[in-house]
């Protein structure tokens, strides 16, 4: 599904920052745009900035499960900047994953915005996770039945130099050479 980004631009609230960018909306089925105007209120500007395709995967439907059970079902956008003052961000990726939203987020070289899911995109996730989601049975791990408390003298140790003594550590070889 085709989602239009539409970014509201409002004067910024200190004297570093000039303007204040904020991704306000998501269009479902809009055409292409780049930057378009929308709306124009003093100060205050919106813009339909880009419209990416919002893929659903059928392996992600975890994923999507979760965030419609949120409270607020969200669309997120991920932004990257620019050097360009009047385009300055473009549009890396829309998603409903917020899965994917956090990976983008722990990079931190992209900007993630949260909208709130519009009910056209809720209809369509819905459909397609009715269609696709497995759910998966929790299957609680075991434990190895190994003695976790075996020692093993040496194994590893850098300073024993022969193949044949890994097993041994130099306190053992001193012990043996005193004996």
């Amino acid at each position: 599904m085709r989602c239009g980004v539409v970014m509201k631009r409002s004067p910024g609230a200190t004297r570093w920052a000039k303007w204040s960018w904020k991704a306000t909306a998501v269009l479902p089925g809009a055409a292409d745009a780049k930057w378009k105007p929308l709306q124009d209120a003093g100060d205050h500007r919106e813009f339909h900035v880009s419209t990416p395709m919002l893929e659903l995967h059928g392996a992600e439907t975890d994923a999507y499960v979760h965030g419609l059970q949120a409270q607020v079902p969200c669309v997120y956008v991920v932004l990257r900047a620019t050097d360009d003052d009047a385009q300055p961000f473009d549009v890396v990726l829309a998603t409903v994953s917020p899965y994917e939203a956090q990976d983008y987020a722990d990079s931190g070289e992209e900007i993630v915005e949260k909208i709130a899911m519009p009910a056209a995109v809720r209809a369509f996730v819905e459909d397609f996770v009715d269609q696709h989601h497995i759910e998966q049975e929790f299957k609680k791990r075991r434990r190895d039945r190994k003695d976790v408390h075996l020692h093993e003298d040496g194994i590893g140790d850098a300073r024993v130099a022969q193949l044949a003594d890994v097993y041994r550590t130099p306190a053992s070889m001193r012990k043996e050479r005193l004996q």
